[in-house]
């Protein structure tokens, strides 16, 4: 029989970081209120949450990698909002955020979990950070949740 293993929704126990981006903070501030609701709902000590405030999404991958890096925890969750604009400036944005989030997660074996808002209009980000579409943070929040739970099964394995 192989072994299975999966990780759960307990954060007990459990050191997080959020990298927050400011740009579009009227929405990422949306995320990041979702994020730590949802990291204390389930068991989370938010004195044990660490929360970095970046210019925006394009500075959120270094600050997740350093904070990956201190060893501090057991996962980074990165929350920002990119809109499209008239210029290609927001594919350049979204494609280093992006790559720059999984290669500090995967650089680092720590979960960095992806909470960055990619969206075509200001409504559509709204939705998602706590309107009809739900909090995309609350989500990213319990995927850290998850993983963390999951990379420590792992180490004990």
């Amino acid at each position: 029989m192989p072994t299975h293993l999966e990780g759960n929704l307990t954060a007990d126990g459990h050191r997080f970081a959020i990298v927050v981006g400011r740009f579009n903070e009227h929405i990422t501030e949306n995320l990041l209120d979702g994020a730590l609701d949802t990291l204390e709902r389930h068991g989370a000590d938010l004195d044990d949450v660490t929360v970095a405030h970046v210019p925006g999404s394009w500075e959120i991958p270094v600050a997740a990698q350093k904070c990956a890096r201190t060893g501090d925890f057991d996962a980074v969750i990165c929350l920002g909002a990119v809109i499209r604009g008239e210029t290609p400036h927001f594919d350049y944005v979204c494609s280093g955020a992006t790559s720059g989030t999984m290669q500090a997660s995967l650089d680092t074996e720590v979960p960095v979990v992806f909470g960055i808002l990619t969206t075509d209009t200001v409504d559509q980000a709204v939705e998602r950070a706590g309107s009809k579409g739900g909090n995309k943070g609350r989500e990213a929040a319990a995927a850290a949740i998850e993983m963390a739970s999951l990379m420590a099964q792992i180490d004990r394995f």
